[in-house]
């Protein structure tokens, strides 16, 4: 456990994804209570929903389908869920890397399945996410996990992710800042990017105003010149 972090300050898993994106929106989600919702993420909570029911199993030959597990890790001192894990049943050499499930025979390998509303992107926002979510599952179950999968819903198809050491690097780096925001509960000032356009928090953000440091009178001019577009 991280003896510097207590359990009741534990942080959502899936933050992990807002603050890649953007630390700023994480804070406004996650410090400030802000939230709108819009489009994509009406779109997403839909996508959720086909999967979110803990009490769903599956069984396929020799795979044995969980939804929404719930999972923490003590080292990230992070709490969240999984979208689907799917164990598979593996014999001979490989039994070696698989854990025991309860009331189930032999030995089982698992992967974390994370599910998405948009496409592929070319940062790793939604493998930290997932890479998150499979270290918790090996604290949790004493296992190897070596990859996962992420759902794209506009092109309908997984996509596998390699959880190699650069992206496990990562997810520590970024669940140790979030620690550090949420801490100092101060807002990180906004960068201006080609994201923000697509970022619920648009208006409440404020990026044009705030992704540079300006005097007191600008500010106030910008802010009157950001009200007479309204």
């Amino acid at each position: 456990m991280n003896p510097e972090i207590a359990v009741d300050d534990y942080l959502l898993l899936s933050g992990i994804q807002h603050f890649a994106f953007c630390p700023r929106q994480w804070a406004l989600i996650h410090i400030e209570q802000l939230w709108e919702e819009s489009d994509r993420t009406i779109e997403g909570k839909i996508l959720h929903e086909n999967v979110d029911d803990p009490f769903f199993r599956e069984k396929r030959k020799d795979i044995y389908i969980v939804r929404s597990l719930p999972v923490v890790s003590n080292m990230l001192a992070l709490y969240g869920i999984v979208d689907v894990v799917e164990f598979t049943r593996v014999s001979g050499t490989e039994a070696d890397l698989g854990i025991k499930l309860p009331r189930k025979r032999g030995r089982w390998t698992l992967k974390p399945i994370e599910y998405k509303r948009g496409h592929p992107k070319t940062e790793s926002i939604d493998e930290v996410q997932l890479c998150a979510q499979a270290m918790a599952l090996e604290e949790m179950l004493k296992i190897s996990v070596d990859s996962g999968s992420i759902y794209y819903g506009q092109i309908k198809r997984r996509v596998e992710v390699v959880l190699n050491e650069g992206l496990r690097q990562e997810v520590i780096r970024l669940s140790s800042e979030m620690h550090r925001v949420f801490k100092e509960r101060i807002t990180p000032p906004a960068k201006l990017h080609n994201g923000c356009r697509m970022c619920s928090l648009m208006e409440k953000c404020q990026p044009k105003l705030t992704d540079k440091p300006v005097s007191v009178s600008k500010y106030i001019n910008a802010m009157i010149e950001e009200v007479s577009k309204l």
